[in-house]
């Protein structure tokens, strides 16, 4: 008897069309895997034909689920950003040309600060206004042009270190299922899109109503308010998972006032960008990366230590705020754990204990041991990274 062969496996096609709002699309997998779409048909206006063709170059593939949320309003004011950066450039260069002695043409400002701006990558934030502003002030002084022009480009320089150390942070927050590279590479081409309508933008005000160095000290200002408003949006629409001291403060207030763990999406528009250090009473009132020898005193190190033998904190309670040490190799996890133990100690001396700050402290490490399961996971559920702690300048130990 011959034995049967079994079934093969259904052969899958080698492509596929689907039909969506008058576009046919033909879809293949690629040797290596990945999934190719191509338009065998369109018969949408000229319009949405446009707009679909703008979003496949200048957005991520899958836009707007490949994204998290807020990506949009971000690229809209990094736009913004790039585009007034762009014609202030072009301003400070023909201000910092004329106080070299020279009488350059838009045209030939442009090209000067292309060549600047090519070798410096991109500038950013409020120290490229510093170093513009700088040089539009230049013609003012001639005397003082290579004093002008030095603390201009230095200015610039710096600026360039801070864009270059937040810029991929800033695109991997919002970067899904694997994608982050996909998204740099559009956001970036977005970026040179507005800086060359900036340049365009910035010759024309050079030839007309910037003409003078009248004009430059009110399109000046305006442009530099205009960039730095778009650099503060940008960062509040951002969805920054990594754990600061500001972004744990509030974190642990909104889970003790309703038991819940808040998002990075939740918490982006109530962070304090001027004042990141300030305390949150609803946490504890805790203050992280003081030096240990600031906070404790050697006679109270070891009993403070004993409290939490296992921990990587130190914890010591004073009049206005709660002094939280970490050890060099703390992680996220260690922080949060130190911060509830100090919120629940705050909440509990002012119920129970009446100021015993160490019983408060014992009994507020019992209840974080008891909810800090659970409060983790769905932390990490949120999108939280727990595995660091940014403490910037703070001070660390080791015993």
């Amino acid at each position: 008897m011959q034995k049967k062969e079994p079934d093969k496996a259904p052969h899958l096609p080698a492509f596929w069309i689907e039909i969506s709002d008058s576009v046919s699309r033909r879809y293949q997998f690629k040797p290596h895997g990945q999934l190719s779409a191509t338009t065998v048909n369109d018969s949408r206006p000229v319009v949405h034909r446009m707009v679909d063709s703008f979003l496949s170059t200048f957005f991520p593939s899958g836009y707007p689920y490949s994204v998290n949320e807020g990506y949009l309003r971000y690229t809209q004011f990094r736009a913004l950003q790039h585009l007034t950066s762009a014609a202030l450039s072009v301003l400070s260069t023909q201000s910092l040309l004329f106080a070299a002695g020279l009488r350059p043409t838009p045209a030939q400002a442009t090209v000067v600060s292309w060549v600047l701006k090519d070798g410096m990558e991109h500038v950013a934030d409020a120290l490229y206004d510093l170093g513009a502003g700088l040089e539009v002030l230049s013609p003012l002084c001639p005397h003082l042009f290579l004093e002008m022009a030095g603390l201009g480009n230095f200015a610039k320089g710096m600026g360039v270190v801070a864009a270059r150390a937040t810029r991929l942070p800033i695109y991997s927050s919002f970067a899904k299922e694997g994608n982050l590279s996909d998204l740099f590479a559009k956001g970036e081409a977005i970026s040179t899109l507005f800086n060359v309508i900036g340049i365009g933008v910035g010759i024309q005000l050079a030839s007309t109503v910037c003409s003078t160095i009248q004009g430059k000290l009110i399109a000046g200002p305006l442009l530099s308010v205009l960039h730095v408003y778009s650099v503060v949006e940008e960062m509040r629409a951002a969805p920054v998972n990594t754990l600061n001291p500001q972004r744990t403060a509030m974190v642990v207030a909104d889970f003790l006032k309703t038991g819940k763990v808040s998002s990075p999406a939740d918490l982006r528009y109530r962070e304090d960008l001027l004042y990141p250090g300030r305390l949150i009473k609803e946490a504890g009132n805790v203050k992280v990366g003081r030096a240990l020898h600031k906070v404790v005193r050697p006679s109270k190190l070891r009993e403070l230590k004993q409290i939490f033998p296992e921990e990587k904190f130190l914890l010591s309670p004073g009049s206005r705020w709660v002094d939280m040490v970490l050890e060099h190799n703390a992680t996220g996890e260690d922080a949060l754990r130190g911060w509830l133990v100090a919120a629940f100690a705050a909440d509990m001396e002012k119920k129970s204990f009446h100021g015993d700050s160490i019983d408060a402290l014992q009994a507020a490490y019992k209840k974080m041991n008891h909810v800090f399961e659970p409060f983790l996971s769905e932390l990490q559920a949120k999108g939280w990274h727990s595995d660091r702690f940014l403490d910037g300048t703070g001070v660390r130990f080791a015993l």
